[in-house]
């Protein structure tokens, strides 16, 4: 349990380290901003189109007399639903990484130079980089759509899919949540996604404590932009911690770091 609360806890800081660096938190703003608008169209779409896709895939409910008609249209919508919801929670992460990696790699950077010690950088292309997230991105989300067939399956299980599948969907939406957002920092330090994935079961409730907040407060898509540049900032915090403790807690911030007066301008694409 002391995990949960630690992982909570990254979250925070998170949020406090774009708090006191108002520079950054405007600029890890952008790339959440554009993928809102994408977002907010196709659950609207969604929201419109759902009762004509359940009507459309269950002909043999037009004879049925009401109301268990109504009853199965209106509890199958409302999965459609739910369903297009909890994909939205894990995609939107990772579209809004993948389109604003350099914005966020400049972020993380930033973080683990005012926090002192070494400033890990991949070294590769920014080309090189947009491939790997994209790779990556599609094989979370396919280990996602995995478990989202599988809970949507028993959703319609009486009292346990109304109960402890939902609670089930936090959870494995708030685990491949933190992988996503961890993956900006723990890329840089040269971890593929399978040591990667190694690396955050081992700590799998320091995880859970991270990501499933986040999950929550990401339901309502404006909240899911403001957190985000504090997300990728406590995930980078996170991350120092699961790959080293040490450098954590590491030595004081340098002279020229963010914490001196003098931080570094972002890059000069952050225009």
């Amino acid at each position: 349990m002391s995990d949960l609360g630690a992982g909570f806890g990254y979250l925070m800081k998170g949020q406090r380290w774009v708090a006191q660096h108002g520079r950054w938190f405007g600029f890890g703003l952008r790339p959440g901003l554009v993928t809102l608008v994408i977002y907010a169209g196709a659950l609207i779409g969604l929201g419109y189109g759902a009762d004509d896709l359940v009507g459309w895939a269950t002909p043999f409910a037009d004879d049925w007399s009401s109301p268990w008609q109504g009853l199965l249209r209106t509890g199958l919508t409302a999965l459609v639903f739910v369903f297009g919801l909890f994909l939205a929670v894990i995609t939107f992460t990772a579209v809004t990484l993948l389109v604003g990696q350099p914005f966020y790699e400049s972020l993380s950077e930033e973080v683990d130079r005012s926090e002192g010690g070494d400033v890990p950088e991949s070294g590769l292309p920014l080309w090189r980089e947009l491939w790997i997230s994209a790779r990556d991105s599609v094989r979370v989300l396919l280990r996602v759509a995995l478990y989202g067939i599988i809970l949507f399956a028993c959703g319609f299980i009486p009292v346990i899919g109304q109960t402890v599948v939902p609670a089930i969907g936090f959870c494995v939406s708030g685990y491949f949540l933190a992988e996503e957002l961890t993956a900006v920092a723990l890329q840089r330090r040269g971890m593929v996604l399978k040591d990667r994935l190694v690396l955050l079961r081992g700590r799998r409730m320091l995880v859970l404590g991270f990501g499933v907040p986040l999950t929550l407060a990401f339901l309502v898509p404006v909240v899911a932009v403001f957190l985000m540049p504090g997300a990728v900032a406590g995930a980078t915090l996170l991350a120092r911690d699961l790959v080293d403790p040490d450098a954590a807690s590491g030595p004081s911030p340098r002279p020229g770091t963010a914490d001196s007066g003098d931080a570094p301008a972002p890059r000069a694409w952050s225009a």
